[in-house]
């Protein structure tokens, strides 16, 4: 089994193997949209060790969301809103831009 499965297990607590197919597919899920939001051609930022914590933490974060709200369960439509996917995402992008375009050639950190 996935660790990225696995941790999303205990976070929902989540007990048996009934559900690991599903799971799994969520995991996938997220991890396609979050890396999409960034970026697709850069696997090595997402496996830095800087950005790998924040990644995992959004991939779980909508894998949960995608598990938790698999079913409408009311005629009115809703509208979650996961901050704290929508926060990473954001810290993502920065770090995504400040490696690939902030700086300078002696390493210090371009300001505005």
């Amino acid at each position: 089994m996935d660790v990225l499965v696995s941790r999303l297990k205990t976070s929902l607590r989540i007990d048996g193997t009934e559900e690991d197919p599903l799971l799994d597919g969520y995991v996938i899920a997220a991890q396609l949209f979050v890396k999409n939001a960034i970026t697709t051609d850069d696997e090595v930022f997402f496996a830095s060790e800087s950005v790998k914590p924040l990644f995992e933490m959004a991939v779980l974060s909508l894998a949960g969301a995608y598990y938790t709200y698999r079913i409408a369960l009311v005629d009115t439509q809703s509208y979650p809103v996961d901050l704290t996917l929508n926060s990473i995402i954001a810290q993502l992008r920065g770090l995504y831009a400040s490696k690939n375009y902030g700086g300078d050639v002696s390493g210090k950190e371009a300001t505005v």
